[in-house]
């Protein structure tokens, strides 16, 4: 399936913001959401492709893929286990 056909149960616009924020924006959504459920997060701040994928792997989130339409990046994240 392509990342583009992924359809999230929650999305979270960040764009505008920069870093910390996305990587924070991110984990408050992952708290909220149920085991199982994707998350959609959408920010513009370059930084965000490498630091989404990181968090994602320090935290043990699952990292479905990402892409890249009209300077926004779109990151989908499977929440798969609690985090503090």
């Amino acid at each position: 399936m392509k990342v583009e056909n992924i359809k999230p149960d929650v999305v979270h616009d960040v764009t505008g913001t920069y870093c910390p924020i996305p990587v924070i924006e991110t984990a408050e959504q992952i708290r909220k959401i149920k085991l199982g459920q994707i998350l959609e997060l959408i920010a513009d701040d370059p930084g965000s492709v490498e630091d989404i994928p990181t968090w994602c792997k320090t935290t043990g989130q699952e990292f479905l893929g990402m892409y890249e339409k009209d300077g926004e990046y779109h990151f989908f994240i499977k929440k798969v286990r609690e985090i503090r």
